[in-house]
């Protein structure tokens, strides 16, 4: 879509995915909506659709946004979709995050549905509070990953 590979970053291949206790997946957003690049990777897991390999698994959802009315809670909404065929088990982080969800002081991405930020043309880059949201949410999957497959978070 012509944007440059980004050469310093992990790639995960789709039938790595079973290899996990839970899924976290980061993606920006295009229309409101996942990127192209993103649905395509869903595309890709079919082979682990058909053997039910993610079923019961916890996902979760984090993005970024152009704009302000550019998709923070349409992107997760549309999302969980694909999730929701594999079977895997969708952990909104809710507002476990609390009182700094509501901060009107300044702009910040997020929602219930997990953690976002707003990129606008490339140059802004996450707040604190997106910051600070964002791993509030790693540790809450967590924990809620490691409850599910039977340890104690």
């Amino acid at each position: 879509m012509g944007a440059p590979p980004k050469t310093d970053a992990p790639i995960i291949t789709p039938q790595e995915l079973a290899e996990a206790d839970g899924i976290l997946f980061g993606f920006p957003t295009r229309f409101g909506m996942m990127a192209a690049q993103m649905k395509a990777f869903f595309d890709a897991t079919g082979g682990l659709w058909r053997e039910q390999s993610l079923a019961g698994k916890p996902a979760g959802i984090f993005y970024s946004t152009g704009t302000q009315g550019g998709g923070q809670e349409t992107t997760p909404l549309t999302a969980v979709t694909q999730l929701t065929h594999h079977g895997m088990v969708f952990v909104p982080v809710g507002y476990t995050f609390g009182a700094k969800m509501f901060g009107m002081d300044s702009v910040q991405g997020g929602s219930p549905y997990g953690a976002g930020t707003f990129a606008g043309d490339g140059s802004r880059w996450p707040t604190e509070a997106e910051l600070e949201h964002a791993f509030h949410q790693g540790k809450y999957f967590a924990g809620i990953a490691k409850r599910l497959k039977g340890g104690s978070a």
